[in-house]
């Protein structure tokens, strides 16, 4: 079964840093683009960032820019999202998807459902 687990959240200060885990089971991570998504409450989901099947190429959304870094192990099936300098604008719950590509700083073309998420909440 496809099965991606986000973990890592939690709640920090203004300026404070967190490290989102994505863990792969049932499948390999190596063919697919990964994506970090988040989704505040009473807004949209929106994507964060993505990170190419190679690793090669890495994209953000302009609000996370400078801040957040993607990154992924293959040898551990895992992606990860380092968040430093976070704001109160970054709470929201963070998903990670599995895609054939990147197409900004979202990952298409999925593969497998979306998680349960991880909260992360920033106070100010």
């Amino acid at each position: 079964q496809v099965r991606l687990a986000e973990s890592g959240g939690g709640t920090v200060q203004t300026g404070g840093s967190l490290r989102l885990s994505c863990a792969a089971t049932g499948f390999s991570l190596d063919n697919y683009a990964i994506g970090w998504f988040r989704q505040a409450p009473g807004k949209e989901r929106e994507g964060v960032s993505c990170i190419s099947t190679s690793g090669g190429s890495t994209y953000y959304t302009d609000s996370v820019k400078g801040r957040f870094t993607i990154s992924r192990d293959n040898a551990k099936n895992t992606a990860y999202l380092q968040m430093n300098s976070l704001k109160p604008e970054d709470t929201a719950v963070y998903y990670c998807r599995a895609g054939l590509l990147c197409d900004g700083a979202s990952s298409k073309l999925f593969i497998g459902s979306w998680g349960q998420g991880t909260q992360v909440t920033v106070s100010s």
